[in-house]
This record gives C-alpha cells, sequence and structure tokens, in this order.
C-alpha cells in the first residue's frame, strides 16, 4: 500500500517532468489535452506529475519513438491494456469465488 501511495502521489512540477523524460514541456501539456495523462492540480491550479504519470509518458514515449506506433495508436493499445488489466482483475476475483465455494461445499 505504501508503494502505490508513493507511485501515485504527485511531486513534480512540469518543468522537472519534462527535464526527467527529456522532453518539452508543451508536449506533457497536448498529451494532457488529448488525454493520455491526467496530472493531479495543486490548489494554484499547477500540474503535478507522480512517478505513475512518469511511467506512463515513458510507455508512450517507446510506443512512439522505438515502435513507430503515432498517439492514436497509443490511445489504443494504452485502452486495450486497461480492459485487459480490468480483466484479468475480475478473473482473479471469479478465482476466488470458485476457491471459497469449493472450500464450503467440500471439493
Amino acid at each position: 500500500m505504501e508503494r502505490n501511495r508513493r507511485e501515485t502521489e504527485p511531486c513534480y512540477v512540469i518543468s522537472v517532468a519534462a527535464r526527467m523524460l527529456n522532453m518539452q514541456t508543451h508536449t506533457l501539456r497536448y498529451y494532457e489535452k488529448i488525454g493520455i495523462i491526467e496530472p493531479h492540480r495543486s490548489r494554484g491550479n499547477i500540474r503535478l506529475y507522480s512517478e505513475r504519470d512518469i511511467a506512463m509518458v515513458r510507455r508512450v514515449k517507446s510506443f512512439t519513438e522505438d515502435m513507430g506506433v503515432n498517439l492514436a495508436g497509443v490511445e489504443v493499445i494504452l485502452r486495450m491494456l486497461g480492459n485487459i488489466s480490468q480483466l484479468q482483475g475480475e478473473l482473479e476475483q471469479m478465482r476466488e469465488e470458485l476457491k471459497k465455494l469449493k472450500e464450503e461445499t467440500g471439493q
């Protein structure tokens, strides 16, 4: 739980995040505009990026720079990966329920 909190804690302003990612701040703003990332906003409306946000942008950069995927393709891939993750979670939950049912019935 502590690890998850560290991953999602907004802590990097846009200039620091851009430097960490070796990209321009306007690219991060564009990624936000098209919905690839959604940085946290401070009370003063300053964008704050978490480790998870940084990892997501690195993944996007890998798709675009290393694999030649355009941003529309990246959005499709990310949506599909999200669906797969959700389905895996549901499958695991069903396995747990099945295991409990088997234990209750003595099978």
